[in-house]
């Protein structure tokens, strides 16, 4: 079995717990809607709302049917494995901290894979290289349940890149539904949007994106932005996806991500286990979740295809 060497580092100092830097890193985990998970599914009640009108003295009542169902969370789990020579934990114990460097390693990679496992995998979700149906592919598909057409939420920018109008245009996808609540309004955009809103003006030559500053988050036309490196399209789940930049404008309380457990790490001493014979101990790290989006009508996206030829559908990168 393969394993990590770790005999040409140098001494410094490492930190970083690991729940810390995943929530440092991932907009999914910083910021959705957490459903705690007992078990590995769990229905969540959606209701469809009630509707309301006029009646006229010692008339009827128009009794409400609008349709109440439920969305599914399945829990999936995350994970890797590290083989350590029990030596090297020994002749580093004075110069780096192996553990929590891996740990630290690992969750850097799990915030970007779980951002774009739910946010920006365009194909659909099968459980395994596509562990769940993204948001960006449910803006894609009709859904009769939530009366959502195909699209209807999907902006993507042409040749021309991205500009104020289509950054408006998909803002106002989302301000102009049911489900527009400013309070609860995020933007989880890729850092490639950055260089695009750097030079964008309104008609009054106010930026639209404003960096925060001591601590305050960036917005774009007022909204908090929360930067991802998972915001790219991928065919599958990926922590390097590298295809085009999204955007996403949306109602944070319909983006549910399933709390089963972790992350969390587990070690396997060399001395007992796994590793006695070999005087190797074993690392792994984990998390399971679910996610599922609430309703698409909450959310909106900005797709910035102009480095493809003619400003076309991204291509598969996987």
């Amino acid at each position: 079995m393969a394993r990590n060497t770790y005999e040409d580092w140098i001494p410094e100092e490492w930190s970083g717990p690991v729940i810390q830097r995943v929530q440092q890193l991932s907009a999914v985990e910083r910021l959705a809607r957490r459903i705690p998970m007992a078990t590995d599914t769990k229905h969540v009640p959606r209701s469809a709302g009630v509707d309301v009108n006029f009646v006229a003295k010692g008339n009827a009542y128009t009794e409400d049917t609008s349709v109440n169902d439920d969305v599914l969370l399945t829990a999936l789990k995350f994970g890797r494995a590290i083989r350590i020579a029990d030596e090297d934990l020994k002749d580093t114990s004075q110069v780096a901290n192996i553990i929590q460097v891996k740990q630290t390693d690992w969750a850097t990679s799990y915030a970007k894979f779980i951002d774009n496992a739910t946010l920006a995998t365009s194909a659909a979700g099968n459980g395994t290289t596509v562990p769940y149906k993204s948001l960006y592919y449910a803006l894609t598909q009709a859904n009769s349940a939530t009366g959502y057409t195909a699209n209807a939420n999907l902006t993507k920018t042409g040749s021309g890149g991205t500009t104020y109008t289509n950054l408006s245009a998909v803002l106002a996808n989302y301000e102009q539904g049911d489900y527009f609540d400013e309070s609860n309004t995020i933007v989880i955009a890729s850092p490639a949007f950055k260089q695009k809103f750097r030079g964008i003006m309104d008609d009054n030559h106010r930026p639209i994106f404003v960096a925060g500053l001591a601590g305050t988050p960036d917005t774009l036309f007022g909204y908090q932005v929360a930067w991802s490196n998972g915001c790219r399209l991928s065919a599958t789940a990926t922590s390097a996806p590298g295809g085009n930049p999204v955007l996403f404008v949306g109602n944070r309380d319909y983006l549910f991500l399933g709390d089963r457990s972790g992350p969390e790490s587990r070690t396997a001493a060399a001395d007992s286990g796994v590793g006695f014979l070999t005087d190797e101990a074993v690392l792994k790290m984990r998390a399971r979740r679910g996610f599922v989006v609430a309703h698409e009508k909450a959310w909106a996206c900005l797709e910035d295809n102009s480095s493809e030829p003619g400003g076309g559908a991204p291509e598969d990168d996987s």
